[in-house]
């Protein structure tokens, strides 16, 4: 049996193409997932950046919502980046109106708690359990952690604000690792999903 996970990658909407990237690099088979049938084939999951309310909405029209919820439920691993954290929380601060959530990680999330676009910016992030010095990570429109339940693992703070999470199987951050070359999140996730494959 080949020791290489298949990890599709939510193509809603948002960065797809990125994740395949550094899914590629990290010895993972990426592919674009956006029907059940799909997702029934992939051993991982990354649900990337985008507009969480659109994403989320997009979930429910094309029947992925709660085949999604299910995955998650059994244990499949998903790593949800920016709009992927929102869409991974128990709960979210301030939801637009008819906005679901996935659920996998016992947090509350603010959305857009860094500011609007033009408010991006990139920073040098510690992430426990990645080795060879800080992530640099890209923060678009990014929402941060308010609180964790006793299950969920802080693994990255930013400016007194927590940005990336872990909860057994599911892991999020609220920056995009993927946009900046260097792959060891994504490299921590294949791992995450080989753990288990």
């Amino acid at each position: 049996m080949s020791d290489t996970p298949v990890i599709g990658v939510l193509a809603l909407q948002g960065d797809v193409r990125e994740h395949l990237i550094a899914l590629a690099s990290a010895d993972a088979l990426a592919r674009p997932v956006r029907r059940p049938d799909e997702l029934a084939e992939v051993d991982g999951l990354v649900i990337p950046g985008g507009e969480s309310t659109t994403m989320s909405k997009l979930a429910v029209l094309f029947g992925m919502m709660e085949p999604l919820r299910e995955r998650v439920r059994a244990g499949m691993p998903v790593y949800g980046t920016c709009a992927g954290m929102i869409l991974l929380a128990e709960k979210i601060l301030d939801p637009r109106s008819g906005q679901e959530t996935v659920g996998g990680i016992g947090m509350i999330v603010r959305r857009n708690a860094f500011g609007r676009q033009n408010e991006s910016f990139e920073a040098a992030v510690e992430v426990a359990g990645i080795d060879g010095g800080p992530v640099e990570g890209v923060f678009i429109r990014a929402p941060w952690v308010e609180s964790v339940g006793a299950e969920a693992e802080v693994i990255a703070e930013h400016g007194g604000h927590i940005v990336a999470v872990r909860q057994r199987n599911v892991l999020a951050t609220s920056f995009h690792p993927e946009l900046t070359g260097d792959h060891r999140v994504h490299a921590l996730f294949v791992d995450m999903v080989r753990a288990v494959k």
